[in-house]
């Protein structure tokens, strides 16, 4: 069973050791890139979460808040490590992510900014509901940006 995981003296060394396969290693930071990042973005309210399959270490995530417009959780980073993808988990760790920042409910929304070449991850947020904004962020052309929006409760 999937699950979040805070990042702990305990597992920090497993998560920090996750790599996505070759092909993929330049459209994410790298696990150590995402713990730093989730320091820089601490004023923001940055997580950083490993998801684990109960046993090991699978994936780690980045989620943050923005303030700017659109105001929003920003989902900075997402991966699963090589050796677990194309066995359905990072669609249900996507899942019990919007489900814990729809709990949360700072926002109405989750954005994320993801590389046109990137299929596999764009079918994954595709399937769970994200959709293609059409905005273009001209620091980063290559990159389609995605917004899920939480049905009303």
């Amino acid at each position: 069973m999937i699950q979040l995981v805070d990042v702990t003296e305990q597992n920090w060394i497993e998560i920090v050791s996750l790599s996505v396969a070759e092909d993929q290693k330049h459209f994410l930071a790298n696990p150590i890139g995402i713990l730093a990042r989730g320091y820089v973005y601490r004023s923001c309210n940055a997580r950083v979460y490993g998801i684990s399959d109960g046993e090991h270490a699978v994936g780690v995530t980045l989620v943050r808040d923005m303030d700017e417009e659109p105001a929003c959780y920003d989902l900075q980073q997402f991966m699963i490590d090589h050796r677990f993808q194309n066995k359905g988990y990072g669609t249900q760790a996507l899942r019990l992510i919007l489900d814990l920042l729809a709990k949360e409910h700072h926002y109405d929304q989750v954005e994320v900014c993801v590389n046109k070449n990137a299929g596999a991850a764009l079918r994954v947020y595709q399937k769970i509901g994200f959709q293609d904004t059409g905005y273009v962020d001209e620091r980063v052309p290559d990159c389609l940006n995605l917004m899920y929006r939480f049905p009303d409760l």
